[in-house]
């Protein structure tokens, strides 16, 4: 699957982790029912450094479409409130 970070570029992230992105994704979207902004910030730190440490940076040049799209480090809970769908941030 390819992974955009927002602001960052693209990794290609191999389906045998999806398990453990789920499990912060799960994480993130309870922080975020329950309005928890210090666990959301830390949450998706960790979600994003997940990505980042088990996919595949894209040369930067590529322009490979996207299958998910996380938002930016500094994104603020409202502004991720508004990408997600009732499934989260990473496909079930």
């Amino acid at each position: 699957m390819i992974v955009r970070i927002m602001g960052e570029g693209q990794l290609e992230v191999a389906d045998i982790h999806f398990p453990e992105l789920n499990k912060l994704d799960d994480e993130l979207l309870a922080e975020m029912e329950g309005g928890d902004e210090e666990g959301f910030r830390r949450t998706l730190g960790a979600l994003l450094d997940a990505v980042r440490r088990l996919g595949t940076p894209l040369a930067d040049d590529a322009l490979e479409p996207s299958e998910l799209i996380l938002p930016a480090a500094d994104a603020a809970l409202d502004e991720v409130r508004a990408m997600l769908s009732d499934d989260g941030l990473i496909p079930g």
